[in-house]
């Protein structure tokens, strides 16, 4: 290593070491500055600067930080001394230490030991500052920070070879001593004080604005993993927390997607210690699982995750049994809910157990939000309370759905073995539980909406509201007020929405619905379940009439198909909320005919559909959002009058397009069969069946509504294309889809004469089928 021709020349050069701090002894005067130098050592201070600012080459460089380092520890250091120290050396010098320690390069005479010593100790006393830390000099030697930490004292290859030749290179005695010499190598333990510089190093990059990413970016995850597994020097007390804080922030994803091997080990080796220690200790370290945790969905094949996963829970299940203080149950509710995150009850253990802890998560719930008006609850009670949310949503899945599994995906949040009366007392603790969130809620006033608890409350007792609105009716009505205006803020664009966004991206309980991110029609997302099941309802349909809210679901619609309009191919990406928006709006079309006429959001409504169905025909991904435009814009047509004004193109291309999307539901079945549900529509007909049989009676009412519908039914040949799907059976697979059919049919048949005679000649051909499934349109015909 040279600079400016000069090399380091050891002779001049004292080994460095890592003093201890210098205390003024009462000779030398009182303190005279912060860094608690006496005026004597502050004198040698400066001539130690002004020597290092003045050096010729690095011998003289090294020799002035040595006697600094000596004088005065780098962490008493001021800052205006290491804006001066780092004007003098900057980043270069310590970086080249490294380099050149790792290289193994003996030019500069010195051990590499030495100059990783002495570089890190640089490194250390620099990153104390913000703006140095920044520095991309400082963080290019992050990598081989973490190779020291990871690797101990054998933190290069080169070594490692080395010790390896030098043994082969001996014979007899000599061999073995080698030998000896090289395992009491890898098995050291790095020097306490430079492990010490390295985690003060990280650290301080860690903080930085973009440090999470720099870490990631240069390998930490995956040194620091390896570091703790190999129980290298402060490992455990310095790398495993640095670790955990990184794994609990917006990297996590990813960082499990790049090293889910590694972090699966070091997962099981911190639940293997947490399930070796007593349970006074467990409780300690229960706040320590959480970080290590994959992200639900990660790694859930993983035989080796599952075993873990049980592992904790039965090491859960004396603590959540015994009398815990508050700050204890907290934890355990915590990792309760994270490891429900991961396989919902599976492994949990026996009903009771489970009783047990959604109790304890709903009394604490009781605890802390039915408090008076105006008591502030502090950040731990909030974060205890959330992982609380998601205990009771997974114990409100199962207690719902009570007794035999309908839908594989409930089989995982299945709680074994629980009775008919476990299932009623869960739902009873729950009800409280929701009872309190709703009690909350009333209190909040409109400048808290961007609270992020706040939002966590919402999102919980809308979970509950999809599942179950016969409860508690008359306090969900009174609360609806409250619900619509939350939801309408933040899709408005009235709340900021900061603190949500950040806290979204930290969360430790997940968010499974969407990415973790935070977006403005999040809070609505989650209040369209229950908006669905409400707006059937005559008591919370008035309410929800009077608060505007068809308009909302309609801009809500809207903004959803804009961004869904330019997806195509396997980009198209399906969104369950705009079905669930349009199954709301539906309720409205079908229970308040007024309304729809009368209000213009239902003709801005109309003329999205129009434009909407047009371009779903072409995406078969959205199959089950196009039967939705399809029966949603066909109900609201149904209710126009009688016009003699001549038929939009908007209008026309609608219904065409209705027309060829349910024909394209049937093909035919073989000879003498039932016509067939087509490929197409087979994998959703259990959401979209029910849709497609609506929207057969729809236009049907369309057709006595909007004649001008039979002449393009007509041009279109549609009752031929349908006629001739049916086949010789005349007959559709299922009875509720062939008295829909059969009801359109009809219509057609009563409001056009032409088609009613285009029908009898289609009977009487031998191709077209018969009329043995259409029994009242058999009787129309022969009238």
């Amino acid at each position: 290593m040279a600079e400016n021709g000069c090399h380091l020349i050891p002779e001049e050069v004292p080994t460095p070491q890592h003093p201890p701090s210098t205390e003024p002894n009462a000779a030398e005067g009182s303190i005279s500055d912060p860094s608690g130098l006496s005026p004597s050592q502050r004198e040698v201070l400066e001539r130690c600067l002004h020597a290092l600012t003045h050096a010729k080459n690095d011998s003289h460089i090294l020799a002035a930080l040595l006697l600094i380092t000596r004088l005065c520890p780098a962490g008493q250091l001021d800052t205006g001394t290491l804006h001066r120290i780092f004007e003098a050396v900057g980043l270069n010098l310590p970086a080249r230490l490294l380099v050149t320690a790792f290289r193994g390069d003996d030019s500069s005479g010195l051990p590499p030991e030495e100059l990783i010593s002495l570089g890190t100790a640089l490194l250390a006393a620099l990153s104390t500052d913000a703006s140095m830390v920044a520095h991309p000099q400082l963080l290019s030697t992050v990598p081989l920070i973490l190779s020291i930490l990871e690797n101990g004292p054998n933190w290069t290859d080169k070594q490692t070879k080395t010790l390896g030749n030098e043994a082969q290179s001996g014979s007899g005695s000599q061999t073995g001593s080698a030998t000896d010499s090289q395992t009491t190598s890898s098995t050291s333990t790095l020097d306490e004080a430079l492990a010490c510089d390295c985690y003060q190093v990280l650290n301080a990059v860690c903080v930085l604005p973009q440090g999470l990413e720099q870490l990631l970016t240069r390998g930490a995850v995956l040194a620091l993993c390896r570091a703790v597994l190999k129980r290298q020097t402060l490992s455990h007390e310095k790398g495993l927390p640095l670790l955990g804080h990184l794994l609990s922030s917006s990297i996590r994803p990813r960082a499990w997607a790049k090293h889910s091997s590694d972090l699966l080990l070091l997962l099981q080796n911190v639940s293997q210690n947490f399930c070796r220690v007593s349970d006074q200790d467990r409780l300690e370290m229960c706040s320590q699982i959480p970080p290590f945790l994959p992200p639900p969905g990660v790694e859930s094949e993983s035989l080796v995750l599952k075993e873990i996963v049980g592992n904790l829970w039965a090491s859960l299940l004396p603590l959540i049994q015994g009398k815990l203080s508050q700050e204890h149950l907290g934890s355990v509710l915590v990792v309760s809910a994270c490891l429900l995150d991961l396989y919902g009850w599976e492994s949990t253990g026996p009903p009771k157990f489970c009783c047990l802890l959604v109790n304890r998560a709903c009394v604490e719930v009781r605890m802390g939000l039915e408090e008076p008006p105006g008591t502030e609850i502090s950040p731990q009670l909030q974060h205890i309370l959330t992982a609380c949310y998601r205990i009771m949503e997974a114990a409100m899945e199962q207690a719902c759905s009570h007794g035999a599994v309908s839908h594989p995906a409930q089989i995982q949040t299945a709680i074994t073995g629980l009775s008919l009366q476990q299932s009623r007392q869960v739902l009873g603790a729950l009800e409280e539980a929701f009872s309190a969130e709703m009690y909350f809620l009333k209190q909040v006033e409109q400048t808290s909406f961007d609270d992020p608890f706040l939002f966590a409350t919402f999102r919980s007792l809308c979970a509950w509201l999809a599942e179950e609105t016969s409860c508690l009716k008359e306090e969900v009505i009174d609360l609806l007020p409250f619900l619509i205006g939350y939801a309408k803020s933040h899709f408005k664009g009235g709340g900021k929405g900061k603190g949500l966004a950040d806290w979204m991206s930290k969360m430790s309980i997940s968010n499974s619905s969407q990415d973790g991110t935070w977006s403005r029609e999040a809070a609505l997302r989650y209040l369209l379940p229950s908006l669905c099941h409400l707006s059937a309802e005559d008591g919370p349909r008035q309410v929800l009439l009077s608060l505007d809210t068809p308009a909302l679901l309609v801009d809500f619609l809207s903004q959803g198909w804009a961004s869904l309009r330019g997806q195509s191919g396997k980009t198209v990406t399906r969104d369950p909320s705009l079905e669930t928006a349009c199954s709301a709006l539906l309720n409205f079309a079908i229970t308040e005919p007024e309304r729809v006429r009368k209000d213009p959001c239902f003709v801005a409504l109309e003329s999205m559909l129009s434009e909407a169905l047009p371009v779903l025909l072409h995406k078969p991904r959205l199959l089950v959002l196009a039967a939705n435009c399809c029966t949603l814009g066909l109900m609201i047509a149904r209710l126009k009058s009688t016009s003699t004004d001549p038929v939009e193109l908007g209008q026309r291309r609608f219904f065409s397009s209705v027309l060829s999307f349910l024909l394209s539901a049937v093909q035919s079945g073989q000879a003498s069969k039932p016509a067939r549900i087509s490929a197409l529509w087979e994998e959703h007909w259990e959401e979209a069946g029910e849709l497609w049989r609506l929207s057969l009676q729809a236009l049907g009412g369309c057709v006595r509504a909007q004649p001008w519908i039979t002449t393009l039914i007509r041009d279109e040949g549609w009752l031929q294309n349908i006629f001739t799907l049916l086949g010789s059976s005349g007959r559709l697979p299922d009875q509720p889809s062939q008295d829909a059919l059969e009801e359109v049919l009809c219509a057609i048949a009563k409001q056009c004469p032409v088609c009613r005679k285009d029908i009898s000649e289609l009977v009487k051909s031998v191709s077209c089928g018969s009329l043995q499934g259409l029994p009242q349109l058999s009787r129309i015909l022969v009238e």
